[in-house]
């Protein structure tokens, strides 16, 4: 199992080194983030001591079953999964430095308060729907620059970029039209140069479609199946898509 992991990473990673060179960008550009729902701690500290960092669960109940077996290996976690309020306090009691899934005010405001109340600062990406598909999670792409700016104004939380999961589909050019979509929208922020606002990350694309992920900005790509193998769950399962929000 060891050598499986490894050699997926060095397989997805010399994907990534070629997309970086087809289209003219720095291959450090690019981060490779873990999507770690459902592998075991053992199996992400392989991972981990192979020289990849980041990695990122869906689910809270995960976090905690693996955050005392993964202290003893550095490590940076993020959360990529929807975020129901009543979980706040335990996110933040995990160490998760960035919420990739920042979707809606009320949850920004709600984690603000826990923040002040602990003293702790959170960086988080805003989570935009643009699959326009009703089964994701996400801002839709129209309001999404209005959501910005009223989070911005909530200084324990550092927004430092976008996120979506855009449309799974073996239509290249639908789901490219998702990651540029994104792309837009980034670049339409940067220049209104918003107060407590970064512009840098966009986490796009996973192992089917990380090459156009790449080329059309992408500095976070989350893989998780292709390096760790199969699940014995389907993706609704972990992404939660149709569950309860608060």
């Amino acid at each position: 199992m060891n050598n499986d992991i490894i050699n997926n990473i060095n397989f997805i990673q010399n994907r990534i080194n070629k997309a970086c060179e087809l289209h003219g960008r720095n291959p450090k550009e690019v981060k490779l983030l873990l999507a770690t729902k459902t592998v075991s701690a053992d199996n992400i500290k392989i991972a981990l001591q192979h020289g990849y960092p980041l990695i990122a669960e869906n689910k809270i109940q995960e976090l905690k079953e693996k955050y005392t077996d993964l202290q003893s290996t550095p490590h940076i976690n993020h959360f990529i999964g929807n975020l129901q309020s009543n979980k706040i306090k335990e996110l933040l009691r995990y160490d998760v430095v960035c919420l990739q899934s920042l979707d809606r005010l009320e949850l920004a405001e709600k984690l603000h308060q826990r923040l002040l109340s602990e003293n702790k600062t959170i960086e988080a990406l805003i989570q935009v729907n643009t699959s326009a598909e009703e089964s994701k999670f996400g801002v839709d792409p129209k309001l999404t620059i209005d959501l910005v700016q009223k989070i911005a104004k909530l200084e324990t939380i550092k927004i430092k970029g976008l996120m979506t999961i855009g449309l799974f589909s073996s239509e290249t050019e639908k789901v490219r039209a998702c990651f540029r979509l994104l792309k837009n929208l980034q670049q339409q922020i940067i220049a209104l140069d918003i107060p407590n606002v970064e512009m840098n990350e966009l986490s796009m694309g996973m192992s089917g479609d990380l090459e156009v992920a790449i080329e059309e900005g992408a500095t976070i790509v989350r893989v998780g199946t292709a390096i760790f193998g199969q699940r014995i769950y389907p993706d609704s399962y972990y992404w939660d898509e149709n569950g309860a929000r608060s």
